[in-house]
């Protein structure tokens, strides 16, 4: 017997506004029912299910795991990501191709990477 991955869960502070940023930077739609305690954006054949889980406590140290996004239209896509809520922190990565940018709605990291 074998399991599958179905999904990601994500900590937040506000669920429904998490999940409707990801909504927006990967094209996708939250699924009915979102509320800042629970929302999620189901899956859609290619991509897993995300869930968007409201705790108390604020995030305290780096994520154990995050999303990594390419894009072939950097530049564009940090400028959409920014607009949507992101923040850009700069970093350096000696001997890599033209690098990621982290990211940080609710303090949630996550990379763009140039495609």
């Amino acid at each position: 017997m074998s399991n599958s991955v179905y999904g990601l869960s994500i900590d937040a502070a506000d669920a429904g506004k998490l999940a409707r940023f990801w909504a927006e930077a990967l094209g996708r739609e939250v699924a009915p029912g979102a509320t800042a305690e629970s929302a999620s954006l189901d899956p859609d054949g290619t991509t897993p299910r995300l869930s968007f889980h409201q705790v108390p406590e604020p995030k305290s140290v780096k994520n154990r795991l995050h999303l990594d996004l390419i894009s072939d239209t950097f530049e564009a896509e940090t400028q959409r990501l920014t607009a949507l809520g992101a923040s850009r922190i700069p970093r350096p990565h000696p001997g890599l191709r033209p690098l990621d940018d982290v990211r940080r709605p609710e303090g949630n990291e996550f990379d763009l990477i140039v495609g």
